[in-house]
């Protein structure tokens, strides 16, 4: 199983463009598996629209990789998304880690454009089959409920083949979509105890339907810190948490501490069934956001690194 290491975000915690830039840098200079950025397109909070920051990170660099967590599908024409992500791997030779949702009936964009969720899980399957069949068919002709294509293609098409399609999600909706059609799972803001039934649950819905997804094609992600619980950025970070709907430990959701407790939440990832990881520095500026992000690079990443072969990286 090939254990992958990629950072990401919460919002923009940087205090310029620059200084985003120079942590782009850093994680392409050290090694790092992928840079990950989140979907929020109604929000006060700065938050980057990760399909553009992702064709950024992409453009700047020449090895590291890039996902989004998630992208909510029923926001966007799956033509026009089809097209964005194919466009991104076949520019960047390969290095698109696409995962998509259908995203939560919570989430302020229905209210702000006006848009039912009710339905937007049918819709995103429509989507997601489109999505495929565009990157890998010479003509696709659909006719379903909320689209329908004749004859659409595109081109140039992604390098990767077939291109990684990764669903977000731990409703019963969400696991039965990526047994159905998706490559790969992302896990939510979850602990290892949460996530370990929904590997089992899509493992066995995926037997159900003939398919099998391949063992280290689940991921999972968590905030952590060098540090003490009682810093202030993890008692800001903890105090955020709890705020979000269906969080009862924030704790649980952060590995702060030694290298020892940080490589440890690792290791109770993968003993749930998870191999990929988008992990979050918690820190107070660029300064120390840079530091985190240098000594998890130094002090925990090398101790996975034998879990994967030296001449290839993680594909997800």
């Amino acid at each position: 199983m090939g254990i992958g290491i990629g950072f990401g975000v919460a919002g923009f915690p940087f205090s310029s463009v620059g200084a985003y830039h120079a942590w782009i840098d850093l994680l392409e200079e050290q090694g790092a598996d992928s840079v990950w950025f989140s979907e929020r397109l109604v929000s006060h909070t700065p938050t980057l629209e990760p399909m553009a920051a992702i064709g950024m990170a992409l453009g700047r660099t020449k090895r590291l990789k890039a996902g989004m967590n998630a992208v909510i599908v029923p926001f966007r024409d799956p033509l026009v998304l089809a097209k964005e992500c194919a466009t991104l791997d076949f520019l960047s030779g390969g290095r698109l880690l696409p995962v998509f949702g259908a995203g939560d009936e919570r989430a302020p964009e229905w209210r702000a454009t006006g848009r039912d969720p009710r339905g937007r899980g049918e819709q995103a399957d429509e989507a997601l089959e489109l999505m495929a069949r565009l990157w890998s068919e010479e003509r696709v002709t659909f006719e379903g409920k909320h689209y329908r294509y004749v004859d659409a293609a595109i081109s140039p098409r992604p390098v990767q083949q077939p291109l990684p399609l990764w669903i977000g999600g731990s409703s019963e909706a969400a696991i039965r979509r990526t047994a159905r059609i998706g490559t790969g799972w992302l896990a939510g803001l979850q602990t290892p105890a949460q996530v370990a039934p929904i590997v089992r649950a899509i493992r066995e819905k995926a037997a159900e339907y003939g398919r099998a997804i391949d063992e280290d094609h689940y991921g999972a992600g968590f905030s952590y810190r060098f540090g003490s619980p009682d810093d202030p950025p993890v008692q800001r970070q903890l105090a955020g948490l709890a705020r979000l709907p269906g969080v009862v430990d924030p704790a649980g959701l952060v590995a702060v501490g030694s290298a020892d407790d940080i490589a440890r939440r690792v290791e109770e990832f993968i003993a749930a069934g998870i191999s990929k990881f988008v992990v979050r520095p918690i820190a107070s500026d660029d300064a120390d956001l840079m530091a985190q992000t240098t000594r998890m690079l130094e002090e925990v990443v090398p101790r996975f690194a034998t879990a994967r072969p030296a001449a290839a990286g993680p594909r997800a």
